[in-house]
Parts: structure tokens; sequence; C-alpha cells
């Protein structure tokens, strides 16, 4: 398939800059993405893309488009466009489904109530890890067929973009093993952590089995389909303390199954960066012995420093990759205009020379002034157009 090949010579300005600072390469201006501007509040999404009132719920594709693409952003992983939907000016809503870690009163796995954490382990046994097999087993029956699907997707996001902003892997691209509290809540799977850690390192030795495979399949649509070769990970494993872990437990459980896992992304040539959600400081420097590349997210309110993870490097000694968002928890919601500005000067000036994008930390709640987020696209538009001149 030709993939992006086709695309060649057809990038504007904003994409084009948002391939170099990928490529590493020193630009004038400083490129804004991640996963776009995930503003979650429709009134935000319609003024700010010259929409009226009632706009986005009838034409959610179209009006977040617009959105992205008045906000300057140069370059979008995640494409949810209708992720806002789930959410009203005033956030979730009683009639919201409850899930296993949103409140379910009951949680219920293929006919199984999990209410123990000898439970969880019964269904990852009779249930999960069988699931995995045959998950490993369908990759490689239909390794092809699963290339050309990830490129088509891509391709097909990339044109309703147009060529001012750029589609980069996400969903579908990145499998690695991690925690299941997801399927089973807090305390039944952290309890299973404690109590039962040789089921736990087997779950994840099953789950990287496959996720090699899955990979080595995504690797291939990234360079046969001349995509973005970057590649953002995400899966939350702190909170606002540290890891949710004892860090050593994941020395001896996870990592070395993790870093299996994304061999196949290193081995192409393929830059991965880890989403930031809580304090992670003590996963930061094992993270980057594992191969990654950089960081995009950070709860600097958390003990996130900055500053420190952009003095950093590589395992082979080169400059990471940042994606350096405005706080979507403090500065945003609660700040003055003035504050966004102080936060995206100090993003830009203790941030890597190269390879630095803006963004936000995460997605935006509603409550947010709009005079921030008028604030906030300004200074998008700032650096992008004048850089760190």
């Amino acid at each position: 398939m030709n993939g992006f090949n086709v695309f060649t010579g057809q990038w504007e300005a904003n994409a084009q800059l948002a391939l170099d600072t990928i490529a590493m390469r020193p630009t004038r201006g400083m490129a804004v993405g991640g996963f776009g501007v995930n503003d979650m509040q429709w009134s935000h999404l319609e003024t700010l893309s010259g929409n009226p009132p009632g706009s986005y719920p009838k034409e959610s594709i179209r009006v977040y488009r617009e959105f992205q693409l008045a906000a300057g952003v140069s370059f979008i992983d995640q494409w949810i466009p209708e992720n806002p939907l789930s959410m009203r000016d005033q956030g979730y809503g009683d009639d919201t489904a409850r899930g296993a870690t949103t409140g379910a009163h009951q949680i219920v796995r293929d006919g199984m109530l999990i209410d123990s954490p000898e439970a969880a382990v019964e269904h990852m046994e009779k249930f999960l890890f069988p699931q995995w097999e045959q998950w490993r087993h369908n990759l490689e029956a239909n390794a092809d067929a699963e290339v050309r699907k990830r490129i088509a997707g891509e391709v097909a996001v990339q044109q309703l973009f147009g060529m001012n902003m750029l589609k980069g892997p996400y969903g579908g691209f990145f499998a690695f093993p991690g925690f299941l509290y997801g399927h089973y809540g807090y305390s039944n799977y952290f309890m299973a952590y404690a109590l039962y850690p040789e089921v736990i390192e087997r779950g994840f030795r099953i789950h990287a089995d496959a996720s090699v495979l899955h990979n080595r399949i995504a690797a291939r649509a990234i360079i046969e389909g001349g995509l973005p070769r970057l590649l953002r990970l995400d899966h939350d494993m702190a909170d606002s303390r540290g890891t949710l872990v004892d860090v050593k437990t994941l020395d001896k459980l996870w990592f070395p199954h993790f870093a299996r896992a994304i061999e196949p992304f290193l081995d192409a040539g393929i830059r991965l960066i880890w989403h930031c959600d809580g304090n992670l400081m003590q996963m930061v420097p094992r993270l980057l012995e594992c191969g990654l590349g950089g960081f995009q997210g950070f709860q600097y309110e958390d003990g996130m420093d900055y500053e420190k993870i952009c003095k950093m490097t590589t395992r082979d000694g080169d400059s990471l990759f940042i994606i350096g968002g405005v706080s979507v928890t403090t500065t945003l919601p609660r700040g003055k205009p003035s504050d966004v500005r102080r936060q995206l000067d100090w993003l830009v000036e203790k941030g890597p020379k190269v390879g630095l994008m803006l963004a936000c930390s995460s997605s935006i709640a509603p409550g947010v002034p709009l005079e921030n987020m008028k604030t906030l696209i300004a200074g998008f538009r700032h650096y992008r157009e004048h850089g760190r001149g």
C-alpha cells in the first residue's frame, strides 16, 4: 500500500512543522501536538471554531475538526471527535454507565461475580489468559491483513484532516501488559497482585507474548505505510503519591515483559513516548532504560519534575522528545490568563531545544474559563509563528 506516501509534497506548513519536530530537526516555530486539544466543553468547541450554539452535538466530527484547526493543532495521534459527547457542560450525569473503577455495584465478567482477589485470579486463569493465547494465534494467522487495516485507517483519517494537520498512529498500534483494575476493580486486582504475584507475572508473560506479535504488525504498518515514526504509549500506573504498587515489584514482575513487548518498535526505529498521569518519577529512568524516547502530559502538582526530565537523555544518549502540556488540573481551570501565559513560557524555556511540542497535559474538563482557552490558543499561535524568538 502507498499509505502516507501519497501525501508527499502536499503537506502544508503546520503539518510539515509536526513532521520536522518528530524527526528531531531544528524548527523555527513550535508544533502543537499530542491528542490535540481535547476540550470537553461543547460551548468552547463551537465558539472557538466559529460555529453557532448547538452545532457540536449535531455535527460532532466536523465541529471538532474545525476546532482543532482553529486551535492551531499540528499533530494528533488520538482522534476522538465524539469523546466530548459523553459529557455535558456540568460534567458526567447520573445516567452515566458505571464500570469496575467508576462505582459499579457489582463487577461481573463472563458470568462470574468478581468480589474478591480469588475471584479475579480464577477469572484470569479460566477466561482471560486463554483469550490472550487465542489473540496471539489470530494475529499470527492474519498479520498481512492487520497491517493493511492499520494503514488504511490512518490514511482515511489523514484525508479527513486535510494537509495542514498530521495524523499519528495511536489506537490499535501498541500493546503491552498492564494492570487489570479496569477488569476487576482496584481492590480486587491489587489484592490479587499482592497475594498471587506468580499468577500476575504469568499474565504479564502471556500478554507480552501476544504483544510482541501485535507490535511487530504495528511496526510494519508504520514503516510500510510511511506513517510518522512516533508512538505514544498510554497506561495509568500511578496516582498523585507515586506508582500504584511498589516499584520494586514492577522491576521483578512487569518491566522485563514490558521491555520485551516494545522491542519490535525499537528495532524498527520508531520513537516511543509515555503519557504521564500521576507521579511517575520513579518509573521515568526505568522507562528510559527500556528504550523509551520521551514523555507527554505531566502532573506538575503531583511531583513530576518537568525541568529534570527535559534534561535527561535516552539510553543511547540522545535528547528526549517532549510534549509539554499546560496543566488541565490547575492552571487552565483555576488560573488566570496570566498564569496560562506564564506556564507556556516556562514549558518552552525549560523544554528541549529540538523535539518539543506544546499541548495540554490531558483532556480539558468542562468549567475552564473561555478567556483561559483563548489565551492558550493565542500562546500556541505565538510560539508556532515565532518559536523561542
